[in-house]
Protein backbone atom coordinates (compact mmCIF):
# COMPACT_ATOMS: atom_id res chain seq x y z
CA UNK A 1 0.00 0.00 0.00
CA UNK A 2 1.07 3.27 -0.62
CA UNK A 3 -0.47 6.81 0.94
CA UNK A 4 -0.18 10.15 -0.83
CA UNK A 5 -0.60 12.90 1.73
CA UNK A 6 -3.19 15.56 1.01
CA UNK A 7 -1.82 17.80 4.26
CA UNK A 8 -2.99 19.51 7.17
CA UNK A 9 -6.41 20.15 6.79
CA UNK A 10 -7.48 21.15 10.48
CA UNK A 11 -5.26 23.37 12.82
CA UNK A 12 -7.25 24.43 16.03
CA UNK A 13 -5.16 27.23 16.47
CA UNK A 14 -7.24 28.73 13.32
CA UNK A 15 -10.37 28.72 15.63
CA UNK A 16 -9.69 30.88 18.59
CA UNK A 17 -12.27 32.00 20.85
CA UNK A 18 -13.91 28.66 21.62
CA UNK A 19 -13.90 27.50 25.37
CA UNK A 20 -13.23 23.75 24.59
CA UNK A 21 -10.58 24.48 22.17
CA UNK A 22 -7.48 26.49 22.80
CA UNK A 23 -5.03 23.72 20.72
CA UNK A 24 -5.20 19.85 20.50
CA UNK A 25 -7.35 18.12 17.72
CA UNK A 26 -7.08 14.66 18.56
CA UNK A 27 -8.13 10.98 18.20
CA UNK A 28 -10.55 11.77 15.04
CA UNK A 29 -13.42 9.67 13.60
CA UNK A 30 -16.30 9.77 10.91
CA UNK A 31 -19.18 10.16 9.84
CA UNK A 32 -20.10 10.10 6.23
CA UNK A 33 -23.19 11.98 5.30
CA UNK A 34 -24.54 12.53 1.92
CA UNK A 35 -22.76 15.94 0.99
CA UNK A 36 -20.07 16.17 3.76
CA UNK A 37 -17.97 14.18 6.15
CA UNK A 38 -17.79 15.12 10.02
CA UNK A 39 -14.86 14.13 12.14
CA UNK A 40 -14.85 14.20 15.74
CA UNK A 41 -12.04 14.80 17.72
CA UNK A 42 -10.75 15.84 21.31
CA UNK A 43 -9.13 19.51 22.00
CA UNK A 44 -7.98 21.12 25.38
CA UNK A 45 -8.78 24.28 26.82
CA UNK A 46 -5.58 26.30 28.46
CA UNK A 47 -4.37 24.29 31.87
CA UNK A 48 -6.23 25.06 35.03
CA UNK A 49 -4.77 26.92 37.94
CA UNK A 50 -2.81 23.91 39.04
CA UNK A 51 -1.53 23.03 35.82
CA UNK A 52 -4.04 20.23 34.50
CA UNK A 53 -5.31 19.65 31.19
CA UNK A 54 -9.38 18.61 30.30
CA UNK A 55 -10.33 17.15 27.20
CA UNK A 56 -13.81 17.34 25.01
CA UNK A 57 -14.95 16.42 21.91
CA UNK A 58 -16.32 18.50 19.33
CA UNK A 59 -16.73 17.55 15.43
CA UNK A 60 -16.20 20.00 12.48
CA UNK A 61 -17.41 19.50 8.76
CA UNK A 62 -16.08 19.14 5.65
CA UNK A 63 -17.36 19.25 1.99
CA UNK A 64 -17.11 15.68 0.58
CA UNK A 65 -16.40 16.89 -2.75
CA UNK A 66 -13.34 18.62 -1.36
CA UNK A 67 -11.93 17.07 1.84
CA UNK A 68 -10.16 19.87 2.45
CA UNK A 69 -12.47 22.47 2.32
CA UNK A 70 -13.68 22.80 6.13
CA UNK A 71 -17.67 24.24 5.91
CA UNK A 72 -18.56 23.89 9.95
CA UNK A 73 -17.57 24.06 13.28
CA UNK A 74 -19.67 22.47 16.18
CA UNK A 75 -21.14 25.53 18.90
CA UNK A 76 -20.12 23.45 21.06
CA UNK A 77 -18.68 19.92 22.61
CA UNK A 78 -20.92 16.72 22.11
CA UNK A 79 -21.04 15.68 25.49
CA UNK A 80 -20.18 17.68 29.10
CA UNK A 81 -17.38 16.18 30.84
CA UNK A 82 -18.70 13.55 33.51
CA UNK A 83 -19.62 14.24 37.03
CA UNK A 84 -17.66 14.30 40.22
CA UNK A 85 -16.34 11.27 40.77
CA UNK A 86 -17.16 9.54 37.39
CA UNK A 87 -14.89 7.87 34.86
CA UNK A 88 -15.10 10.56 32.42
CA UNK A 89 -15.17 13.72 34.78
CA UNK A 90 -11.68 14.93 33.73
CA UNK A 91 -11.77 13.86 29.57
CA UNK A 92 -13.56 12.25 26.71
CA UNK A 93 -11.56 11.39 23.58
CA UNK A 94 -13.62 10.37 20.97
CA UNK A 95 -11.92 6.74 19.62
CA UNK A 96 -14.99 5.94 17.27
CA UNK A 97 -18.10 6.46 15.76
CA UNK A 98 -20.11 3.71 14.38
CA UNK A 99 -23.69 3.40 12.65
CA UNK A 100 -25.53 0.88 13.81
CA UNK A 101 -29.17 -0.23 14.90
CA UNK A 102 -30.32 3.49 13.56
CA UNK A 103 -27.92 5.28 15.39
CA UNK A 104 -25.06 6.79 15.58
CA UNK A 105 -22.38 4.13 18.62
CA UNK A 106 -19.71 7.03 19.71
CA UNK A 107 -17.13 4.65 21.97
CA UNK A 108 -14.78 7.15 23.84
CA UNK A 109 -12.16 6.71 26.23
CA UNK A 110 -12.92 8.33 30.01
CA UNK A 111 -9.95 9.85 32.04
CA UNK A 112 -10.33 10.60 35.44
CA UNK A 113 -6.95 11.38 37.94
CA UNK A 114 -5.12 9.38 40.03
CA UNK A 115 -2.16 10.38 42.57
CA UNK A 116 0.45 8.03 42.01
CA UNK A 117 -0.15 8.24 38.33
CA UNK A 118 -1.60 10.96 35.86
CA UNK A 119 -4.48 9.48 34.54
CA UNK A 120 -6.61 6.40 34.68
CA UNK A 121 -8.83 5.45 31.49
CA UNK A 122 -12.06 3.60 30.85
CA UNK A 123 -14.51 3.06 27.78
CA UNK A 124 -17.48 4.86 27.93
CA UNK A 125 -20.62 4.91 24.99
CA UNK A 126 -22.68 7.94 23.95
CA UNK A 127 -25.73 6.89 21.42
CA UNK A 128 -27.14 10.12 18.83
CA UNK A 129 -29.78 9.86 16.21
CA UNK A 130 -28.33 12.56 14.22
CA UNK A 131 -24.63 12.46 14.63
CA UNK A 132 -24.88 15.57 16.80
CA UNK A 133 -27.14 15.07 19.90
CA UNK A 134 -25.24 12.86 21.82
CA UNK A 135 -26.31 10.74 25.31
CA UNK A 136 -24.63 8.63 27.74
CA UNK A 137 -25.71 4.85 27.84
CA UNK A 138 -25.18 5.64 31.52
CA UNK A 139 -22.92 7.47 34.30
CA UNK A 140 -20.40 4.44 34.18
CA UNK A 141 -18.37 3.01 30.93
CA UNK A 142 -18.67 -0.09 29.75
CA UNK A 143 -15.34 -1.82 29.38
CA UNK A 144 -12.86 -0.47 32.56
CA UNK A 145 -9.98 -2.55 34.54
CA UNK A 146 -10.45 -6.38 35.10
CA UNK A 147 -8.53 -8.58 36.79
CA UNK A 148 -6.65 -9.42 33.53
CA UNK A 149 -6.32 -5.99 32.42
CA UNK A 150 -5.73 -3.95 35.65
CA UNK A 151 -4.51 -0.80 34.23
CA UNK A 152 -5.41 1.97 31.56
CA UNK A 153 -8.39 0.46 29.23
CA UNK A 154 -8.59 2.75 26.51
CA UNK A 155 -8.68 4.08 22.67
CA UNK A 156 -11.38 2.18 21.18
CA UNK A 157 -12.01 1.30 17.51
CA UNK A 158 -15.07 -0.33 16.68
CA UNK A 159 -15.78 -1.69 13.27
CA UNK A 160 -18.68 -4.27 12.12
CA UNK A 161 -17.59 -7.34 10.04
CA UNK A 162 -19.20 -10.36 9.06
CA UNK A 163 -22.28 -9.40 11.16
CA UNK A 164 -20.70 -9.26 14.55
CA UNK A 165 -18.48 -6.11 16.01
CA UNK A 166 -15.06 -5.90 16.98
CA UNK A 167 -13.33 -3.52 19.26
CA UNK A 168 -9.31 -2.94 18.71
CA UNK A 169 -8.56 -1.41 21.97
CA UNK A 170 -5.40 -0.95 24.22
CA UNK A 171 -4.90 -2.57 27.57
CA UNK A 172 -2.27 -1.09 29.98
CA UNK A 173 0.47 -3.48 30.82
CA UNK A 174 2.28 -1.97 33.75
CA UNK A 175 2.69 1.93 34.43
CA UNK A 176 6.40 3.00 34.76
CA UNK A 177 9.02 5.71 36.31
CA UNK A 178 10.73 8.22 33.55
CA UNK A 179 14.22 10.08 34.52
CA UNK A 180 12.01 12.81 36.52
CA UNK A 181 10.29 10.35 38.30
CA UNK A 182 7.00 11.12 36.69
CA UNK A 183 4.65 7.99 35.33
CA UNK A 184 4.20 6.58 32.43
CA UNK A 185 2.44 3.72 31.11
CA UNK A 186 2.84 1.05 28.86
CA UNK A 187 0.03 -0.53 26.82
CA UNK A 188 -0.50 -2.87 24.00
CA UNK A 189 -3.50 -3.58 21.13
CA UNK A 190 -5.86 -5.80 22.28
CA UNK A 191 -9.56 -7.24 20.59
CA UNK A 192 -12.67 -7.56 21.92
CA UNK A 193 -16.07 -8.55 20.27
CA UNK A 194 -19.97 -8.20 20.65
CA UNK A 195 -23.68 -9.27 19.32
CA UNK A 196 -24.79 -5.63 20.67
CA UNK A 197 -22.48 -2.86 21.00
CA UNK A 198 -23.35 -3.03 24.64
CA UNK A 199 -21.83 -6.50 25.90
CA UNK A 200 -18.15 -7.18 25.05
CA UNK A 201 -16.10 -10.51 25.38
CA UNK A 202 -12.39 -9.71 25.32
CA UNK A 203 -9.20 -12.34 24.21
CA UNK A 204 -6.87 -9.93 27.09
CA UNK A 205 -4.08 -10.86 24.84
CA UNK A 206 -1.89 -8.70 22.79
CA UNK A 207 -2.18 -9.22 19.10
CA UNK A 208 0.66 -7.07 17.80
CA UNK A 209 4.32 -7.94 18.50
CA UNK A 210 6.46 -5.33 19.65
CA UNK A 211 9.62 -4.62 17.24
CA UNK A 212 11.21 -1.74 19.51
CA UNK A 213 11.54 -3.10 22.53
CA UNK A 214 9.20 -4.77 25.17
CA UNK A 215 7.95 -1.63 26.84
CA UNK A 216 7.34 -0.22 23.32
CA UNK A 217 3.60 1.42 23.52
CA UNK A 218 0.82 0.80 21.16
CA UNK A 219 -1.96 2.79 20.15
CA UNK A 220 -4.67 3.76 17.72
CA UNK A 221 -5.41 1.27 15.95
CA UNK A 222 -8.09 0.95 12.69
CA UNK A 223 -9.04 -1.62 10.66
CA UNK A 224 -10.31 -1.97 7.47
CA UNK A 225 -11.41 -4.80 4.85
CA UNK A 226 -9.85 -4.61 1.63
CA UNK A 227 -8.81 -7.33 -1.30
CA UNK A 228 -9.69 -10.18 0.96
CA UNK A 229 -7.68 -9.40 3.55
CA UNK A 230 -8.01 -7.29 7.20
CA UNK A 231 -5.78 -4.23 7.30
CA UNK A 232 -4.75 -2.49 10.80
CA UNK A 233 -3.16 0.93 10.72
CA UNK A 234 -1.94 1.69 14.41
CA UNK A 235 1.06 3.81 15.67
CA UNK A 236 3.73 2.84 18.54
CA UNK A 237 6.21 4.37 20.12
CA UNK A 238 9.48 3.62 22.78
CA UNK A 239 8.32 3.41 26.77
CA UNK A 240 10.72 6.26 28.05
CA UNK A 241 11.74 9.78 26.51
CA UNK A 242 9.71 9.96 23.46
CA UNK A 243 8.40 13.57 23.51
CA UNK A 244 9.33 16.06 20.99
CA UNK A 245 12.72 13.93 19.26
CA UNK A 246 12.61 10.63 16.78
CA UNK A 247 11.59 8.19 19.31
CA UNK A 248 8.04 9.72 19.22
CA UNK A 249 4.61 7.98 17.81
CA UNK A 250 5.36 6.43 14.41
CA UNK A 251 2.06 4.31 12.33
CA UNK A 252 2.62 0.80 11.88
CA UNK A 253 0.87 -1.69 9.68
CA UNK A 254 -0.41 -5.60 10.20
CA UNK A 255 -2.59 -7.65 7.92
CA UNK A 256 -4.87 -10.48 9.20
CA UNK A 257 -7.24 -13.08 7.16
CA UNK A 258 -9.46 -13.97 10.18
CA UNK A 259 -8.82 -11.09 12.38
CA UNK A 260 -7.80 -12.97 15.37
CA UNK A 261 -4.31 -13.63 13.91
CA UNK A 262 -2.60 -10.66 13.22
CA UNK A 263 1.02 -10.49 11.21
CA UNK A 264 2.84 -6.88 11.31
CA UNK A 265 4.70 -5.51 8.31
CA UNK A 266 5.85 -2.45 8.69
CA UNK A 267 8.01 -2.21 5.69
CA UNK A 268 4.32 -2.15 4.02
CA UNK A 269 2.62 0.91 6.55
CA UNK A 270 2.95 3.24 3.14
CA UNK A 271 3.43 6.39 4.92
CA UNK A 272 6.19 7.96 6.42
CA UNK A 273 7.23 10.85 8.51
CA UNK A 274 7.67 14.52 6.43
CA UNK A 275 11.11 15.93 6.45
CA UNK A 276 9.99 18.91 8.01
CA UNK A 277 6.88 20.53 9.36
CA UNK A 278 3.52 19.73 11.61
CA UNK A 279 4.19 16.09 11.11
CA UNK A 280 7.87 15.57 10.92
CA UNK A 281 8.93 13.81 14.62
CA UNK A 282 5.32 12.05 15.10
CA UNK A 283 2.97 10.37 13.01
CA UNK A 284 -0.08 8.71 15.19
CA UNK A 285 -4.13 7.80 15.83
CA UNK A 286 -4.59 7.14 12.23
CA UNK A 287 -8.00 6.47 11.33
CA UNK A 288 -9.33 5.24 8.29
CA UNK A 289 -12.96 5.95 6.44
CA UNK A 290 -13.73 5.28 2.68
CA UNK A 291 -15.60 7.28 0.14
CA UNK A 292 -17.45 5.54 -2.77
CA UNK A 293 -14.03 3.04 -3.74
CA UNK A 294 -11.80 5.88 -2.21
CA UNK A 295 -9.81 5.52 1.08
CA UNK A 296 -8.61 7.85 3.34
CA UNK A 297 -6.82 7.95 6.29
CA UNK A 298 -6.79 11.02 9.17
CA UNK A 299 -3.73 11.43 11.27
CA UNK A 300 -1.91 13.69 14.09
CA UNK A 301 1.10 14.95 14.04
CA UNK A 302 3.63 16.37 16.62
CA UNK A 303 2.80 16.86 19.89
CA UNK A 304 0.23 13.89 20.34
CA UNK A 305 -2.07 16.52 17.46
CA UNK A 306 -1.20 19.66 19.44
CA UNK A 307 -1.58 21.21 15.66
CA UNK A 308 -4.36 19.47 14.21
CA UNK A 309 -4.93 16.80 11.53
CA UNK A 310 -3.77 15.56 8.03
CA UNK A 311 -5.06 13.58 5.32
CA UNK A 312 -3.71 10.82 2.94
CA UNK A 313 -5.38 8.96 0.50
CA UNK A 314 -4.82 5.09 -0.77
CA UNK A 315 -3.10 5.16 -3.95
CA UNK A 316 -4.28 2.25 -6.22
CA UNK A 317 -1.48 -0.21 -6.64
Amino acid sequence: MKWEKLGRIFNPLDFKGKFWMNDYAQCTSVIVFDDFIRVFFSSRPPKDDNGQFVSYTSFTDFDKKDLTKNIRLSDKPILELGDLGTFDEFGIYPSSILEYNDSYYFYYAGWTRRQSIFADVSIGLAISKNGEDFKRLGRGPILTNTVDEPFQVSGPKVRLFNNRLFMFYIAGEKWILNDEGKSESIYKIRMATSDNGIDWIRNSINIIQPILENEECQAGPDVFFKDGKYHMYFSYRYGLNFRGNKRGYRIGYAFSYDLFNWHRDDDNTGIELSTSGWDNNDMHYPHIFSIEDNFYMLYNGNEFGRYGFGLAKLLES
